[in-house]
């Protein structure tokens, strides 16, 4: 069942953010708001009360040791995981029934009121996710791989191919089209993982540790082009990493411990008045 809130744009939304890689000035708008997010798992506690703005157009790192229950809140945020309490506001794009909902009216979807069902509809048709070992499917080629999400959202077959096709070339995969996982190396892997991801246009894209598997030189290359092309379509970026240089391309780092956010941290705008890009590569 939908259920709409109704939020106010943060004060300091509105305000100059930091650019990151790229230097570009962060949109006003929030596109996605949680408040309140609890979520335990037998007797652990994983969130205890989280609250946290994404702009639209912003990459925001979230940090924190193993444990520290960043992973959890990325998949409440995504629609994964349903929490405990609190509430995730996704505001605009398509709603789960296939209508419009529009940012400027303020109006959000609660993602943590959502069915399972809708919830389904919502990540296939807004979101995108990378994950920290690409999770490529291995008896199919890398074009096919790209082609099975918008397969899902019900496009001709022949539409689906083309539009891979044109996602795997603009990450600098046009000869490994036919490839399958097993024959491509660590970082073209994952650049297909991104093209995957990316293939549906969604609004905000969760990468999990998405260089976590690579050498330094493979990360560096994966996250140059993941920025690339999240910038050139406009898109939110929610990167889970305990690598500083990593959170370093980020416009903004949340820090995540015991289940909290860091003080200070959680509001948009808030982010350094530096750009932050200072990476040179990811853990090997």
């Amino acid at each position: 069942m939908r259920a709409a809130i109704s939020t106010a744009a943060h004060a300091s939304a509105g305000a100059e953010s930091a650019p990151g890689q790229g230097g570009a000035r962060l949109p006003d708008e929030v596109l996605m708001r949680a408040r309140g997010l609890e979520m335990s798992f037998g007797q652990t506690r994983a969130l205890r009360g989280v609250d946290l703005d994404l702009l639209a157009g912003e990459v925001l790192a979230v940090t924190g040791p193993s444990g520290s229950g960043k992973s959890t809140l990325l998949h409440v945020m995504a629609g994964v995981l349903v929490p405990d309490a609190g509430s995730v506001g996704y505001h605009g794009g398509k709603s789960p029934g296939g209508g419009a909902t529009d940012v400027a009216e303020d109006i959000a979807v609660n993602i943590a009121a959502l069915d399972e069902a809708a919830r389904s509809r919502l990540r296939l048709n807004e979101f995108g996710f990378i994950f920290q070992f690409g999770q490529l499917l291995p008896d199919l080629s890398a074009l096919d791989n790209v082609t099975i999400p918008l397969l899902l959202a019900g496009a001709p077959r022949r539409k689906a191919l083309a539009r891979a096709r044109e996602t795997l070339v603009e990450l600098g995969l046009s000869e490994h089209l036919d490839k399958r996982p097993t024959q491509l190396s660590g970082g073209q892997a994952q650049r297909a993982a991104v093209a995957r991801a990316l293939v549906t246009s969604p609004r905000i894209l969760f990468a999990d540790e998405p260089t976590g598997s690579l050498d330094s030189l493979a990360a560096e290359r994966t996250m140059e082009v993941l920025l690339a092309s999240v910038r050139s379509r406009g898109a939110s970026l929610v990167i889970i990493t305990h690598d500083a240089r990593i959170a370093a391309y980020a416009d903004r780092e949340v820090t995540v411990r015991d289940g909290r956010i860091g003080s200070g941290t959680a509001q948009a705008g808030s982010g350094p008045s530096e750009p932050r890009h200072a990476a040179t590569g990811g853990r090997s």
